[in-house]
């Protein structure tokens, strides 16, 4: 007989400065994923708008602010703009591969020239080698690492230009946390197209959604997912299409949770 499932207990964070909307300031509510039922809870959360860093589960919990909205794209659903078609057939030429969850200095490398080129300031920018292998190997549920290279020659694996660390949940793939080639003469689109990589492959394998993470109207930064249609948008009354009006505002669930500092919580999007 296998041992009843444990209601979770959640915590939120102290106030901290919003990174996306100027003048704001931020919480988040968040659970530990532990033990044998931790993927199937990181699934039920993931459906009611939370993320996963690492091992904890988390979802923004801020007062008098709801601009994080969780969204997703209908994978099955996606049919490619001319543009997003013009990605596509540029970038047929990479290599993809799933790879475990095993951080590498090559890896590290490409992280750290992303964050450098567009996010210099941000949260992620004084990662060390350490915290990225955390980030990438500390996961309890089934999670890949998918690169992105140029073609190979005489045998040899091309360069990396692109990576992005993945879930795969029985509904979909959630997209915790991508980065790229940016220098001078890099591939164009490739934020783009690892994306579009990830639809085309979930509705392949029949599964319903890519999940993005958040869009926050108005932030420049999260501009970019709302082009990819049909994208589904999560509100009180559950998962509606971005085009169709909401009935009430998502609340706040962690005005009376307690207040505990998390592991570090390395990927807010």
């Amino acid at each position: 007989m296998s041992a009843p499932f444990r209601f979770p207990k959640f915590f939120v964070t102290n106030p901290s400065p919003c990174p996306y909307l100027p003048g704001k300031v931020e919480r988040k509510v968040f659970t530990e994923l532990n033990g044998r039922h931790s993927g199937e809870l990181n699934e039920a959360l993931g459906r009611i708008g939370f993320r996963r860093s690492q091992s904890v589960a988390y979802r923004p919990s801020c007062i008098d602010c709801s601009a994080c909205v969780s969204v997703r794209v209908a994978a099955g659903e996606f049919t490619p703009s001319a543009t997003q078609r013009k990605i596509i057939r540029r970038n047929t030429d990479l290599e993809v591969t799933a790879c475990k969850p095993w951080s590498t200095e090559e890896q590290y490398e490409l992280l750290g020239r992303y964050l450098a080129a567009r996010h210099p300031g941000g949260g992620m920018a004084e990662m060390d080698e350490s915290d990225f292998a955390d980030m990438v190997e500390q996961t309890p549920v089934r999670t890949y690492i998918v690169e992105y290279r140029e073609p190979s020659v005489d045998g040899k694996p091309g360069k990396l230009v692109g990576a992005c660390l993945s879930d795969q949940q029985s509904d979909g793939l959630s997209m915790i946390y991508s980065f790229y080639d940016v220098g001078p003469g890099a591939r164009k689109g490739l934020g783009t197209f690892i994306i579009l990589d990830h639809i085309i492959r979930a509705a392949r394998a029949n599964l319903a959604y890519v999940y993005l993470g958040y869009w926050v109207e108005g932030s420049q930064r999260m501009a970019y997912k709302a082009s990819f249609r049909p994208l589904e948008r999560l509100g009180r009354d559950g998962w509606r299409r971005m085009d169709e009006v909401e009935v009430v505002e998502a609340p706040s669930i962690g005005d009376q949770l307690p207040t505990r500092s998390p592991r570090r919580i390395l990927v807010d999007a």
